[in-house]
């Protein structure tokens, strides 16, 4: 997660290489939070529209009007700019991918599994652009976080989506020939 630090997406840069030397796949959650989401949000957009091949972006939890609304991108487009671009933001982020899938083995996304997820052909069936829902497949893949205390799934201790137990992981990966979940949000 960003979460509008800048200078730190900047340092990762340098650490990393910028692009396109180094490609890279980022999980979500790029505004909100800190001083600094326009900026932050910008240069990842403009790598995306520079470097498609090699620069991908997913959303997260925060790329959602509701949730970005009342952490601080709003205010922050609001006081700089208007709300018009809040808006455009918005639409942009209503059409991000949720998910990624690294050499057929590795699944990405922000949040976590879902109970109705079986399949990875349901994540492409999710149809774009769309806001986040309050329950459901595309609110579990932005929200649902892994429980090392629960076996199966349960509540969320965030209020939002479900929590999910080791062995959920280790049956979805053996039933989609899948090796490692890869998430954020934490």
């Amino acid at each position: 997660d960003i979460h509008g630090q800048y200078y730190d997406l900047l340092r990762l840069f340098e650490i990393g290489g910028f692009p396109p030397s180094t490609s890279y796949l980022f999980l979500g959650d790029y505004v909100d939070r800190g001083k600094l989401s326009l900026e932050t949000i910008c240069l990842l957009l403009a790598y995306k529209i520079k470097y498609p091949d090699r620069f991908f972006l997913l959303r997260g939890n925060h790329e959602c009007s509701k949730i970005n609304r009342i952490y601080g991108f709003y205010d922050e487009c609001k006081r700089r700019f208007n709300v018009r671009l809040w808006k455009i933001f918005t639409d942009c982020f209503n059409c991000l991918p949720v998910a990624a899938l690294i050499e057929e083995k590795i699944l990405c996304m922000h949040g976590g599994l879902s109970p109705e997820l079986q399949n990875l052909s349901q994540i492409n069936s999710i149809e774009r652009p769309t806001d986040v829902p309050d329950f459901g497949l595309l609110c579990d893949l932005l929200w649902s976080d892994p429980n090392p205390d629960i076996q199966g799934w349960g509540a969320s201790d965030r209020g939002v989506s479900c929590s999910f137990g080791a062995e959920v992981v280790a049956e979805f990966l053996k039933k989609n020939d899948l090796d490692l979940v890869c998430r954020a949000h934490q």
